[in-house]
């Protein structure tokens, strides 16, 4: 299958790009064949690690989440990519307007390094919720 045919999920990330390579790791040994996992970070090293855990191809800056936000089908990456100035200001108002705006449906990983805090969410760790994420995204992919 060409790119043009596999949906596309798209994976966010930040930093060290740590939350999106384990991410990675979790979804690509499961994922459908008509899927593709597309890494796009604020920084080098961010989609460097989402790549190294088996992200299919990857981009990096506010360009590439700006134009791959708007063709993804599933948008996974920490509650900071929907946030202006989020994730220590690596993300700008046009990147969180542009994943926040996306016709794509996105999960979101929540951490209070942003200082947001999500009501009705329990206290797990990290690795808790990436598993969980991991999981509804495959489900999504496989309806």
């Amino acid at each position: 299958m060409t790119r043009r045919e596999k949906k596309c999920c798209l994976l966010l990330d930040a930093q060290g790009g740590g939350m999106g390579a384990q991410l990675a790791r979790l979804l690509a040994r499961d994922m459908p064949e008509d899927w593709e996992l597309l890494a796009v970070g604020t920084n080098v090293s961010a989609t460097a690690a989402m790549l190294k855990a088996g992200a299919s191809q990857g981009a990096t800056g506010e360009n590439a989440v700006l134009y791959n936000a708007a063709r993804a089908d599933l948008i996974l990456g920490p509650v900071g990519v929907i946030l202006a100035n989020g994730i220590l200001g690596e993300v700008s108002p046009a990147m969180a307007a542009a994943v926040s705006g996306a016709a794509a449906a996105k999960i979101l990983i929540p951490t209070s390094t942003c200082g947001v805090y999500v009501a009705g969410t329990e206290e797990l760790r990290l690795e808790d919720y990436l598993r969980l994420a991991a999981e509804r995204a495959l489900a999504l992919m496989r309806q």
